[in-house]
């Protein structure tokens, strides 16, 4: 009788430590919006080819962020907000790539949506 009753309460003891931990875990994850920009096609030492990989990540961040209905003014401003980021981000490594006359091959632009 003794066992039995350790049992029930080591089980009880276990089912409470489990349903307790699980609200942390169970925050939903924002799905990541991904766009990947081909580079390696592009002169970066040239104001020409930075130009045109600029255009190019222009239209890699639209598609990135751009999710909200033209009804939705907040959504689009966080959309406008989600663009002026990604596009720093990647302006960045673009300046990096151009002074290091690294070859990139491709960068990645995610945004969370």
């Amino acid at each position: 009788m003794k066992q039995t009753l350790l049992i029930i309460a080591g089980s009880a003891l276990a089912t409470a430590a489990v349903i307790k931990a699980s609200p942390a875990s169970s925050e939903p994850l924002r799905p990541q919006a991904v766009a990947i920009v081909q580079t390696a096609d592009f002169d970066l030492s040239s104001p020409s080819g930075r130009r045109q990989l600029d255009l190019r990540l222009v239209h890699a961040a639209h598609e990135v962020c751009d999710t909200a209905s033209d009804a939705d003014l907040a959504g689009k401003n966080t959309a406008g907000r989600c663009r002026t980021d990604v596009l720093a981000r990647a302006r960045s490594r673009t300046t990096e790539l151009a002074v290091n006359r690294t070859p990139a091959g491709e960068m990645r632009l995610s945004a969370a949506r």
